[in-house]
């Protein structure tokens, strides 16, 4: 036996003594976490036949070393929520002279006219940061107002408060009130278009819940990528019945009782990294082709969030359901867009989206993940443009046409 081929065998094995180990300590939480897993487990003991450890050392650390994404910086802010939560955001300002100097790119996207005085602010998605949104920043850097912000225990945004304090639940609620707080620091006057992915979409959702008054008056566009309005519940992620079943009766409380180890478990992270991004990668992108780089930008952060925040985080969305608070988004232009492959927040959820917002466009990216924005970027960028153009964000006689590939790759309904 090859030592590649003796390394792959000793990761099923590791993989195996793992789960038995997990049995032991949790009863059938290793069998139900062993579903999830066991594909992704398959694919890495394959590529170990054929990529050998020091070699996978070394391209993480190149890719690290090397990669642009997340690069992007703009002025640095702090908003405090209702429970004293510190929220770190930044702001890119429309750049005075980008309008006449705009590489050809950019006047195919926005034309050469100053831009209208509109805010947009992104809000990411669960186990994300801002800088999630790498591709559609760059794209828009200097020519219109963004606002990027970190949900509350993620990327450079504190605890939260009453999590750490008060031992309370987080919910969507409450992210919609983070929201609402970010605005009023970062842009507490003008026109806003929101644009929310995943539980940031869901975030979106929540602050029109409770703010109604400010969805009517001051938001003129809105996009939703990769989301939902509730029914998350129902989500099989790609498992067959049996699996998803035992899933869904023990993973909050393995997940619970795995934020209470939380060190010990972050050093198990770091010690089957393999293991880890073959699942990032199957719940983050459905194309075969995905730039290595790209993929490990997202393994980054999503390694980067806590292993105890992923616990915190995720009983919210069995509890979210937020149909009722789409009325509020009918009378401006809307994009919802989803891709095809997506196991996580599934495209049938953003089909159900826009059967609730008729006027609204929907996209649904073939060959796509939960990660559209990274895996496709051209696609929502050109789309997210035109959105922008349609609200009067930038120059109505603005031209998406011919851009990206949104004509050969995505289905608009």
């Amino acid at each position: 036996m090859s030592e590649s081929s003796a390394e792959a065998v000793a990761a099923v094995a590791s993989a195996t003594g793992a789960a038995a180990n997990w049995r032991r300590a949790t009863g059938i939480a290793g069998a139900a976490i062993g579903v999830i897993a066991a594909g992704a487990a398959a694919g890495v003991a394959i590529e170990r036949m054929t990529v050998g450890r020091g070699m996978r050392q070394k391209a993480r650390l190149a890719l690290d070393s090397a990669g642009p994404y997340g690069s992007l910086r703009g002025t640095p802010g702090k908003a405090y929520s209702d429970d004293g939560t510190e929220l770190y955001y930044e702001v890119d300002d429309i750049d005075p002279e980008a309008a006449p100097a705009l590489s050809p790119r950019r006047r195919r996207l926005f034309g050469r006219k100053a831009p209208a005085p509109v805010t947009v602010v992104f809000s990411h998605g669960y186990c994300l940061n801002q800088d999630s949104w790498h591709f559609q920043r760059a794209a828009l850097r200097g020519v219109v107002r963004t606002v990027h912000w970190d949900q509350r225990s993620h990327g450079r945004s504190g605890r939260g408060v009453a999590q750490t304090q008060e031992s309370r639940q987080v919910d969507i609620e409450q992210l919609g009130r983070d929201l609402k707080a970010v605005i009023d620091a970062a842009a507490p006057e003008g026109p806003l278009v929101l644009v929310g992915h995943s539980m940031g979409g869901m975030t979106v959702m929540a602050l029109a819940d409770q703010f109604p008054d400010l969805i009517r008056d001051r938001v003129v566009a809105t996009a939703l990528v990769g989301t939902s309005s509730g029914k998350l519940g129902e989500v099989n992620f790609g498992l067959p019945v049996a699996g998803v079943n035992a899933v869904r009766r023990v993973l909050p409380g393995v997940l619970k009782a795995l934020g209470q180890r939380a060190e010990l478990v972050e050093r198990g992270r770091r010690a089957t990294a393999d293991l880890f991004a073959g699942i990032i990668k199957r719940y983050s992108f459905s194309s075969r082709d995905v730039d290595p780089a790209v993929a490990r930008f997202a393994e980054r952060m999503i390694e980067g969030t806590p292993i105890d925040v992923v616990a915190e985080f995720y009983p919210a969305f069995a509890d979210h359901d937020k149909t009722e608070a789409l009325a509020l988004f009918t009378d401006m232009p809307v994009l919802v867009l989803a891709g095809v492959g997506d196991l996580v927040t599934p495209s049938e959820h953003s089909e159900a989206i826009a059967d609730h917002l008729p006027e609204a466009e929907l996209v649904l990216v073939p060959d796509a993940g939960h990660l559209v924005m990274l895996e496709h970027p051209e696609v929502v960028t050109d789309r997210l443009a035109d959105l922008l153009t349609r609200a009067g964000a930038v120059p109505a006689g603005a031209t998406v046409s011919g851009y990206g590939s949104t004509s050969s790759t995505a289905q608009r309904g």
